[in-house]
Parts: structure tokens; sequence; C-alpha cells
């Protein structure tokens, strides 16, 4: 099983994935064999959020050209990932038809998103 930090490599920082914050959606460069499954576990784990939706998009590499050389940019794997922003108390029926309600300690934001970057 892959470690946490070996999936999320970097935050993707553009004028659209800084507007979808607003809205709960974080943008990473991920490892390009990794699931959703394993990338909505690694955010989970990494920055203490709960997860509502990931989104994955495989990017090939394009080729450029300076000059006479030729080469090719890196293919790569970027996911978003849509966070919950009111994370609600979590409700279910204990001993004796009691209603217990648990606070779950869930961040409402990545504030590590874009630092140092």
């Amino acid at each position: 099983m892959k470690r946490a930090e070996d999936i999320i490599i970097r935050p993707y920082i553009t004028e659209k994935s800084n507007q979808e914050i607003a809205q709960g959606k974080y943008t990473f460069i991920v490892d390009k064999k990794s699931t959703k499954t394993e990338i909505r576990n690694a955010v989970e784990k990494l920055f203490q959020v709960k997860v509502l939706a990931v989104n994955t998009i495989n990017y090939q590499g394009k080729e450029k050209r300076l000059g006479v050389h030729v080469g090719k940019t890196e293919a790569f794997k970027k996911a978003i990932v849509t966070i919950d922003t009111d994370p609600k108390p979590v409700t279910y029926l204990g001993k004796g038809g009691k209603e217990v309600a648990t606070a779950k300690k869930y961040k409402t934001s990545i504030e590590e998103f874009g630092v140092g970057q």
C-alpha cells in the first residue's frame, strides 16, 4: 500500500484552481497510478478534512521544441478534491433508543494549500 505522502505530489495552482477554493475544491498533482479511493484517503489523512468527491484527469505529455531540439513535457494526473466546508455532527441511536450525536473534528479548509509556492 502506498503512503499518503507518495500519492499527493504537490498542489496545482492556477487562476481557476484559486477561484474554486471558495467552493471547497482543491486541485493536486497526484501519482499517475493512484485511484480515487487512495486519493480520498490520502487527503483526509494529510489535511484532516472530510472529502465529498474526487475527480481525476490524466494529461499526456505535449511535444515541445526549442530550435532544433524536440522533447516532450511530462505526463501527469490531476485530482480535483471537493471537501466538506460545513461538517455536521453524526447522530445515531445508542443503547435504549437514545439518540447520540458525535461531533467530527474535521477542518473546513486546507490552510497548507499553496504554502511555499
